[in-house]
C-alpha cells in the first residue's frame, strides 16, 4: 500500500481526523443513542462495553476517523477505510455513524465525496457493506451511484456474522 488510510481530509465544513483513543469518550457521547444503532445490524452499540468493542476494532482497523465539524469542533460521528486488498486494488468504506442532531443535514455525501475523491487516486474499486434492514443507509449508497452486488455475511470485528448488502463504486463511474 503506497497511501496512507489514516490522512487529515478535509473541505469547507468537516474534517475527518485519524481517530485514537483518547477520543472514546467524545463519540460515546454521540454513539450513546440508541436511536443512532436502530437500523444498523448491532442495535446495541449504544451500550457502553458494546461501543467499546466497536471501538477497539475501529482503533486496530488502523484507517478510523472522527468525523468533525469545523465551525464547532463537535465531533458528528465517524467512519472508515478497511480490509485493502492489493490483489484487486480495492478497499471498503464503512463503519460509518453519526448522532441524531446530524441527521437530514447532508452530512454523509459530502463526508463520502472526501473519502471517494481522496481513495480513488490509489484506488480502483471501493466497496461497502451495508447492514439488509438498514434502509437509511441504503438509500444513501444508491444517491452516491453505489451498486448493490446482493447479499453477504459479515462477522464484524468481535461480532456475531449479519447480512449485509454489498455495494460497489468503480473509479471510473465515480470520475
Amino acid at each position: 500500500m503506497n497511501f496512507s488510510i489514516q490522512t487529515i481530509l478535509e473541505n469547507e465544513t468537516y474534517q475527518l481526523i485519524p481517530l485514537q483513543q483518547g477520543d472514546f469518550e467524545s463519540l460515546y457521547e454521540v454513539a450513546s443513542d440508541p436511536k443512532v444503532w436502530e437500523q444498523h445490524p448491532n442495535k446495541d452499540r449504544y451500550r457502553r462495553e458494546v461501543f467499546e468493542n466497536f471501538f477497539q476494532g475501529a482503533i486496530e482497523s488502523g484507517g478510523a476517523f472522527k468525523v468533525v465539524e469545523r465551525a464547532t469542533g463537535d465531533i458528528l460521528g465517524s467512519t472508515r477505510f478497511y480490509d485493502f486488498d492489493d490483489e484487486n486494488n480495492s478497499i471498503f468504506i464503512g463503519y460509518t455513524f453519526y448522532g441524531t442532531k446530524s441527521w437530514g443535514r447532508k452530512i454523509n455525501p459530502q463526508i463520502k465525496k472526501l473519502m471517494l475523491d481522496y481513495i480513488f487516486q490509489f484506488i480502483d474499486t471501493v466497496y461497502f457493506h451495508v447492514g439488509k434492514d438498514n434502509i437509511r443507509s441504503r438509500t444513501a449508497m444508491e444517491r452516491l451511484g453505489a451498486e448493490n452486488q446482493g447479499e453477504q455475511e459479515v462477522a464484524y470485528f468481535g461480532e456475531p456474522s449479519r447480512t449485509n448488502i454489498l455495494y460497489q463504486i468503480q473509479k471510473q463511474n465515480w470520475l
